[in-house]
């Protein structure tokens, strides 16, 4: 075996492993006749397996963190083109999810696109779930990132200093995070509106977002595991807010925001009109 393959090999086995999961996880939400009658569930036997299944390899992945993350750090095609990737899948993901969420659903607000509207709120909260799990996490564990400890020490843990500063905020992955929840819920919105075709979005999208993940390793700032469990909170949020939603029209949010108007305001400029369901 060569110098370039033993370089990406156990690299190459991440990234096989978790987006085929990923897109397992996805295909197995995908509602159809069958689990329509399990909708009301918000928690379910195969919710359990996923949790399970993103759990069991990211402590897989422990033993080898300093492998991997070594082994980036001395990869020459780190310069440049591959530099440049990383950094824009990164951008996509932070801010991009950010910005490119609430744009969709005022974009299908004002056009009066209900469809574009669902997708764009869903996927935003799913983003924001992921991201709040993600920093109480971070906050919590304390975990230094691997540029911190030269790629040496992936065990150093600690409680409550995670909150202190973004050298201990490295376990799990909120770039990974955001990426797979919007990859996520995109999908499964889509799953609505085109029944049958999640085989042909979820790859580009999961596939998108896996290359965050590896991104953010390739720049030292995160470990293997912490772009495992990233990856498994995203699916997770995603495919939650998303069902959540769906089984459940007459949430505060929904009733709320889908509900908003759109319209010149008394001096002609574009105004949002929110209506509060208090009491109802």
């Amino acid at each position: 075996m060569n110098t370039f393959t033993r370089r990406h090999s156990r690299l190459a086995l991440l990234v096989t492993t978790l987006l085929p999961a990923a897109i397992g996880a996805q295909m197995s939400s995908t509602p159809d006749t069958a689990q329509r009658t399990n909708h009301a569930r918000l928690f379910t036997a195969g919710d359990a397996a996923l949790v399970a299944g993103f759990a069991g390899l990211t402590v897989a992945m422990f033993p080898i963190d300093k492998s991997i993350a070594r082994r980036l750090q001395h990869d020459t095609l780190q310069k440049g083109f591959v530099d440049k990737g990383a950094t824009t899948f990164e951008v996509l993901s932070v801010p991009g999810a950010y910005i490119l969420g609430p744009a969709i659903y005022l974009y299908g607000r004002y056009g009066h696109n209900s469809a574009a509207e669902d997708l764009g709120l869903h996927s935003t909260e799913a983003v924001v779930l992921a991201t709040g799990i993600t920093g109480v996490m971070k906050g919590l564990l304390g975990r230094s990132r691997p540029y911190v400890t030269k790629d040496s020490s992936p065990n150093d843990f600690s409680f409550g200093k995670g909150f202190t500063g973004e050298d201990r905020s490295s376990f799990p992955s909120a770039h990974t995070a955001v990426a797979f929840a919007a990859a996520a819920s995109v999908t499964s919105e889509l799953a609505h509106l085109w029944p049958g075709h999640t085989a042909l979005v979820a790859p580009v999208l999961y596939g998108g977002a896996t290359l965050v993940g590896v991104g953010r390793m390739y720049h030292d700032k995160h470990w293997a595991s912490d772009v495992v469990l990233g990856a498994g909170i995203g699916i997770f949020s995603g495919l939650k807010m998303v069902r959540y939603a769906h089984d459940h029209p007459d949430n505060y949010f929904d009733r709320m925001l889908l509900h908003a108007s759109v319209a010149p305001d008394a001096q002609g400029r574009t105004a949002l009109g929110l209506t509060f369901p208090f009491g109802q």
